[in-house]
């Protein structure tokens, strides 16, 4: 994944979820697979892409990404949420709930 390709999802699709994380980062594992539950759980056309910032750091910093994990969602090509560090699954569901369903409704 180069910063081109993600650019373009962000222009194309409705709904996009950037995760940034590294592999030496506990906290990252622990939480992607929740967020990931509760996103195909609530949001069907949500597009996750993953991150590696230790693969790809140019990418973090494309993005203002300083911390991990970073989650930014974007909605109809433009940055609606950025949450960092420690956030709450139900909190982010809650956050992007509304003007997700309005999108697609």
């Amino acid at each position: 994944m180069n910063i081109e390709t993600i650019e373009e999802k962000l222009h194309s699709e409705l709904a996009v979820a950037l995760y940034f994380s590294a592999p030496t980062c506990n906290v990252c594992h622990a939480l992607k697979p929740k967020l990931l539950e509760a996103f195909e759980k609530n949001f069907s056309l949500l597009e996750v892409i993953s991150v590696d910032i230790s693969e790809t750091p140019e990418i973090a910093s494309h993005f203002g990404v300083f911390s991990i994990p970073t989650l930014l969602i974007h909605l109809d090509g433009k940055e609606f949420l950025r949450k960092s560090r420690h956030m709450s699954v139900d909190q982010v569901v809650d956050e992007i709930k509304r003007p997700y369903d309005m999108m697609t409704s």
